[in-house]
């Protein structure tokens, strides 16, 4: 649990990109796997998601400009590998509702989690500090935040990069 302004809050639930993999190999139209990776590695809304067209997609850069995103901020953010070959499958087409049903419904299916479409960004920021070990500032700008604390409610610390960490801290003390 988290705390602010003296409330108790549950940390978000997140999932593994193993577990992403699995609920994208078990998804049948190409759009929702696409939408699914967008919201993981690229840590995209689901209102994200669906504005997405394919002119927003600049492969010669190597990024994607989302335009008018929360807050009404521009931003561009540098398209994640395992997305790259999906994009041809742009527009989304399909509503927002109807994506965060779909999540839902297939993850209780495959993983047998309930989560939502806000699952896979909080995760996939998650993956990109304790996996890809990007810094928390550069994940920010991939989020769109405009304050740190804010990027800090979706980074969680695992006992497995705990653990990690420790020994690379701390190896050549560990007998």
């Amino acid at each position: 649990m988290s705390q602010k302004l003296g409330k108790m809050r549950k940390l978000p639930k997140t999932i593994t990109e193993k577990e992403l993999l699995q609920l994208v190999k078990a998804t049948k139209p190409k759009k929702y796997k696409l939408a699914f990776m967008l919201g993981f590695y690229q840590c995209l809304r689901v209102s994200e998601v669906v504005k997405l067209l394919p002119e927003h997609v600049d492969k010669e850069r190597g990024y994607l400009h989302l335009l008018q995103a929360k807050g009404a901020k521009d931003r561009d953010i540098p398209i994640a590998p395992p997305v790259l070959k999906g994009l041809k499958h742009l527009p989304i087409s399909c509503s927002v509702r109807t994506l965060q049903r779909k999540v839902k419904e297939l993850a209780k299916q495959v993983l047998g989690k309930d989560i939502h479409f806000h699952t896979l960004r909080h995760s996939g920021a998650t993956f990109c500090l304790n996996i890809l070990k990007m810094d928390i500032r550069h994940v920010q700008f991939m989020l769109g935040h405009s304050r740190i604390t804010t990027t800090e409610i979706y980074t969680h610390v695992t006992p497995d990069s705990m653990s990690k960490r420790f020994e690379e801290a701390w190896g050549d003390y560990i007998a």
